[in-house]
């Protein structure tokens, strides 16, 4: 019973449900190796022992834990503290307040500010402790946001933890609304340099929100990628979800290429007739998108524009922000630089260079200084096309703007790993145990976050992710938010079937979600598809994270027969959506036409004539289902109509963001992303296209007569005065 006990204890489950009343029991090598990589030796009954006495004793001598979290509604989860113990908390603004206990030993969190304070005499007369009496931006007497908790008793004893003091919910989307999702690399324009930037993402928030009364643009994660020969084009998988990647930057929009002058300028010209080429041959000749091509002319191109002096004002502003990024972005254009010098992989990188902290790195650092100046600047630069974009979204009218993507884990030789190495568990990767989809189950390849260490810094490392993303940014989907509760990790060397769960300080992490969300005005979308826990989906929807429901996943498992979920049935809090870019575009599933490719792919398990007469059923079960409603009144025949009903569909639910795919909106077939594959199919490469599979660009796509007919009928449906609200 020891190891199972010490394995509760670190947060590593011994076994799960796959299914209600099925249990999967975990081996004890696993649970071993998972133990290791939180740094507990349980390899021997002896060392089991050893490691239950240092955590029994270091519990019981402990006054506080790493962090404590506060947030309405919620005490502190404190040991009962000595009586004569004084609790003090040094605010982030340097304010000191002395933090009462109740009679129970416990914080009494709930005072509110004194009555002297302004804030308070303004908005809480009277002394009341109640809720409803809590200014805004404080939980009792405390403000929000990351202070210090000191405790000392009476014998001399102290403490010290993070306190974080978080609101008790995500800030909703304003209202109902709908828009866009599109992987912007496949959004190219007539001005893009071989994939689509930051320049097409504002362009189509602009024309969007303004033409079609669009509420949001959701977009893929713009994490900085592993350079490399080639770079892995998946966005899930980057060197920093820290910072974004300068690929993205429309190079004409930065200030500096107007300055370019004599051979810098031919030069560019040169850059820009070659990006020319890379554009038509993607949209003429209709090859892949070749994101290093793409990165290597840009790359030549902020070379000559980082040249050019910054004026006065362009100077104060860059300073700002490295001040504002501090250390973080310090390391991260550390990293770039030695990566330039040294290969990607910074576990093979010369002794000493693999710790960003060492003698050497600093001397590296120092001779370094311009190649750092340099790759500092492109994150400048994409900071602020970033911030442009969400500003052309908000000034179109857009209610939410710009919703961002957060991936699930990093690259293992990346910049995260390389400037936060003790906050990642070694010889660990995410994935995910077998399950009706995948019986072998999978391994993304992924590092994950030990959650001893985010415990211990406070979550710094979370909170400066989150921040980062949401400064620009109107909502934040994030990728497997289940993640925030568990994640399955598999050890290095092992199938994925031998894994094992580890919990998360779930409250902790959702509080400081919700406190980095609070500070931006920004909702927060989680992408809970598959198998979840039933008591994750209610604690998101409690504290204010909207779920994502994919219409084709939608039914009634209730019966037998898991008919289709009828639309009052839905869930008000979540973005609908008919399909995701993991998933067959809506008139590839219609047609029958992406059975097909899977079986073209070897990717079926069972004969085509099977596939496809299986997906006609379920098809067909949904196509009845909007007969029956009167929302296909063109008739089942027509491949556009039935792609209309289906979105008439989601407005009749009550979600509150509905979402279009745009590939969706113009006919295209082909999925961005199939997944088991790798070589077999080209995902993250495809331009969208029309039904034809012809790439267009992005004033095409703003032109198309299909997309109007669609979005046309979406708006008026938003505005009718019956329709659901949520």
């Amino acid at each position: 019973m020891g190891r199972p006990r010490l394995a509760r204890l670190h947060g590593v489950c011994t076994s799960y449900e796959p299914a209600p009343g099925r249990t999967v029991h975990i081996g004890d090598d696993t649970v071993v190796a998972v133990l290791a990589a939180l740094g507990v030796d349980a390899s021997t009954p002896q060392a089991v022992r050893a490691a239950l006495e240092t955590y029994e004793l270091g519990a019981a001598r402990a006054l506080l834990p790493p962090t404590v979290v506060v947030r309405p509604g919620r005490p502190p989860e404190l040991p009962r503290l000595p009586d004569g113990t004084a609790l003090r908390v040094e605010t982030g603004p340097g304010e000191v307040l002395d933090w009462g206990l109740d009679p129970s030993g416990r914080p009494d969190y709930a005072y509110e500010p004194p009555a002297d304070d302004a804030r308070d005499a303004r908005r809480a007369p009277g002394r009341h402790r109640t809720r409803t009496a809590e200014p805004r931006g404080y939980v009792g007497r405390l403000p929000l946001g990351v202070h210090t908790l000191r405790a000392h008793t009476p014998d001399g004893r102290s403490a010290r933890a993070h306190l974080i003091v978080a609101p008790d919910r995500m800030p909703a989307p304003p209202g109902r609304t709908h828009g866009f999702m599109v992987q912007l690399y496949s959004l190219l324009s007539g001005r893009s340099w071989g994939m689509g930037d930051l320049g097409d993402l504002a362009e189509l928030a602009a024309w969007s929100g303004r033409v079609l009364g669009t509420g949001f643009v959701q977009i893929n994660p713009l994490h900085a990628a592993v350079p490399g020969a080639p770079t892995d084009p998946s966005p899930y998988r980057p060197s920093s979800r820290r910072f974004p990647d300068p690929v993205h930057l429309r190079i004409e929009d930065i200030p500096e290429f107007g300055f370019l002058a004599g051979a810098a300028r031919t030069r560019a010209g040169e850059l820009l007739a070659a990006a020319g080429k890379l554009r038509e041959r993607v949209l003429d000749e209709g090859t892949l998108i070749d994101r290093d091509a793409v990165w290597d002319l840009k790359r030549q191109a902020l070379e000559l524009l980082w040249k050019v002096p910054l004026g006065p004002g362009r100077r104060a502003a860059y300073c700002d922000f490295l001040a504002g990024q501090g250390a973080s972005l310090e390391d991260h254009a550390t990293w770039c630089a030695l990566a330039e010098r040294y290969g990607p992989d910074w576990r093979s990188w010369p002794a000493g260079l693999d710790d960003p902290r060492s003698a050497r790195t600093a001397r590296m650092r120092g001779s370094l200084l311009d190649r750092i100046d340099f790759h500092s600047r492109l994150a400048w630069y994409t900071d602020q096309q970033l911030a442009a974009a969400q500003r052309a979204a908000r000034e179109a009218g857009m209610a939410v703007g710009l919703v961002h993507d957060l991936a699930v884990g990093v690259h293992p030789s990346g910049s995260d790993t390389w400037a936060q190495r003790d906050a990642f568990a070694a010889g660990m990767s995410v994935g995910a145990p077998p399950d009706a989809f995948n019986s072998r189950g999978q391994d993304w390849g992924l590092p994950p976050w030990r959650p001893d260490a985010l415990a211990a810094q406070g979550y710094a490392p979370y909170r400066g992710l989150l921040h980062g993303l949401l400064r620009n940014a109107g909502a934040l989907r994030i990728d497997h938010v289940m993640g925030l509760f568990r994640l399955w990790w598999v050890p290095e060397g092992r199938p994925p079937t031998e894994g094992a769960y580890v919990r998360y300080d779930a409250e902790a992490m959702l509080s400081v979600l919700a406190l980095e969300a609070h500070r931006a005005g920004a909702a927060v979308i989680g992408e809970d598809l598959g198998t979840v826990e039933p008591v994750v989906r209610t604690e998101l929807a409690e504290r204010g994270v909207l779920g994502t429901s994919v219409l084709w996943f939608e039914r009634d498992y209730t019966g037998a027969a898991a008919r289709p979920l009828p639309p009052e049935s839905w869930r008000a809090d979540c973005l609908a959506t008919v399909t995701t870019h993991d998933l067959p575009s809506t008139a590839a599933r219609l047609t029958g036409q992406h059975a097909e490719l899977r079986d073209r792919l070897g990717l079926l398990d069972r004969p085509l004539q099977d596939e496809r007469a299986a997906e006609a059923v379920e098809v067909g079960e949904w196509l009845e289902l909007l007969g029956r409603l009167g929302l296909l009144p063109e008739g089942r025949a027509d491949e556009e109509a039935a792609v209309k009903a289906l979105h008439r569909y989601l407005l009749r639910t009550p979600a509150r963001m509905v979402g279009v795919w745009l590939p969706d909106a113009v006919g295209d077939r082909r999925p961005q992303n199939l997944p088991g594959t790798s070589d077999e199919y080209p995902n993250w490469r495809l331009p969208v296209a029309d039904a034809e599979g012809r790439p267009l660009t992005l004033e095409e796509i703003a032109a198309s007569p299909r997309l109007h007919a669609l979005m046309r009928e979406l708006g008026a449906l938003m505005r009718e005065p019956g329709a659901p609200r949520p």
